[in-house]
């Protein structure tokens, strides 16, 4: 993936709406219904933040009659920490030559 991509996925948890969204689904799937009750927000605004997650990959997505079912994608997640864990690293465990410090924080 490229910095773009990066980016969007980081963009999409940088809102406290779509953070509240991801902690109302740690529990599993729930129904735009429910995400409205719980959130007390706008059917336009849930709308307009699943979008965000669901095109980051964050979230899955499913329409059942008018409703949408949304969860948390095991797949976007485990992306998405793997990315953080790209940019969050600290090399000097495998490279001698790198001198961050961070060995002496002990």
């Amino acid at each position: 993936m490229g910095f773009r991509e990066d980016v969007k996925k980081i963009k999409a948890l940088a809102d406290a709406n779509r953070l509240a969204i991801m902690l109302a689904l740690q529990h599993g799937e729930k129904c735009g219904c429910e995400l409205l009750e719980e959130l007390n927000i706008t059917q336009p605004t849930l709308s307009h933040h699943m979008k965000i997650l669901a095109d980051s990959g964050l979230v899955d997505y499913y329409k059942e009659g008018k409703w949408m079912h949304y969860s948390i994608s095991a797949d976007g997640v485990r992306e998405f920490r793997d990315m953080i864990g790209s940019y969050a690293r600290c090399d000097c465990k495998t490279d001698e030559s790198v001198s961050c410090g961070c060995k002496e924080k002990k």
